[in-house]
C-alpha cells in the first residue's frame, strides 16, 4: 500500500495527521477559553457536545488521526534509524540552517504523547470514561463538573508545571510541524516559504497560549478562583 510502502507515502499521512492534531488542539483550546470566564458555560458546552452525536463522530476521527499520527512518526524513526545503520553514531557537525525543532521533533513528539496520556488520565478518565460506565469522579467531583476537574488539576502546582513544560514542547513541536505539513503537501501557492512559517508560529502560539492561560489563571489563585 503506497501510503505505508512508500516515504513519501508516510509523509503525506504524517502531514494530514498534523493538520489533524493543530484543528483538535485548536478545538479543544476554544473549548477552553470558556472556563475562564465562567465555569458553568463550560460545562454547559462540555454537555451539549457531548449529547450531539455529530461532534462526538468529529473528535472521534480527528482523535483517530492524532493517533495515527503517533504511530507513523514512530515507524518513520524506526526507518530513518535503520536507514543510517551505524552511521547515527558518528559525530557530525549540526547543520547550521537546520531548527532545532526539526533536529528534536521525535524527542518533542514524546514529551508530546507523554503529556497527551497525562491529561487523558486527569480529564477524559474522571469525566467521560467515568459517565460511560457510570462510576462516580475522583474526589467527590461529578463527572459532568469538568470545570471543577480543571481548577483542581491546575491547582496542584506540580501538575501545573509539568502542563507548562508540555506546552513549551507541544509549540515547538507545531510550530515546526505546522508548515512541514504545508510544504510536503504542495499546498504553498503563492505565500513565501517563510510566510508559512510566520502564519505557523501565530496561529500555534494563539492556540497554545489559550491553554496557558487556563493553567495559569487556576494555578494563580490555587484552583479556588
Amino acid at each position: 500500500m503506497w501510503l505505508y510502502d512508500s516515504s513519501v507515502g508516510k509523509k503525506v499521512v504524517m502531514s494530514i495527521s498534523g493538520i489533524a492534531l493543530i484543528l483538535f488542539l485548536t478545538f479543544h483550546a476554544a473549548m477552553n477559553i470558556v472556563v475562564l470566564f465562567s465555569g458553568e458555560a463550560y460545562n454547559s458546552v462540555c454537555e451539549f457536545l457531548g449529547s450531539n452525536w455529530y461532534a462526538v463522530a468529529g473528535t472521534l476521527v480527528l482523535a483517530f488521526l492524532v493517533a495515527l499520527h503517533f504511530v507513523y512518526a514512530f515507524i518513520l524513526t524506526l526507518q530513518n534509524r535503520k536507514a543510517r545503520g551505524t552511521n547515527r553514531y558518528a559525530v557530525t557537525a549540526r547543520p547550521g540552517k537546520v531548527e532545532w525543532a526539526s533536529q528534536n521533533m521525535f524527542v518533542l513528539g514524546i514529551i508530546v504523547v507523554l503529556g497527551l496520556l497525562l491529561h487523558l488520565y486527569n480529564f477524559w478518565a474522571n469525566m467521560m470514561l467515568a459517565e460511560l460506565t457510570g462510576n462516580a469522579g475522583a474526589c467527590g467531583i461529578e463527572p459532568t463538573d469538568g470545570a471543577a476537574f480543571i481548577a483542581q488539576t491546575f491547582g496542584n502546582p506540580v501538575y501545573a508545571l509539568i502542563y507548562i513544560v508540555w506546552l513549551v514542547a507541544l509549540w515547538f513541536h507545531l510550530t515546526h510541524g505546522f508548515w512541514s505539513a504545508f510544504q510536503t503537501l504542495g499546498i504553498n501557492g503563492k505565500t513565501p516559504f517563510c510566510g508559512w512559517k510566520v502564519i505557523g508560529s501565530v496561529y500555534v502560539t494563539v492556540v497554545v497560549l489559550a491553554f496557558v492561560a487556563v493553567v495559569l489563571k487556576f494555578a494563580l489563585c490555587g484552583g479556588a478562583c
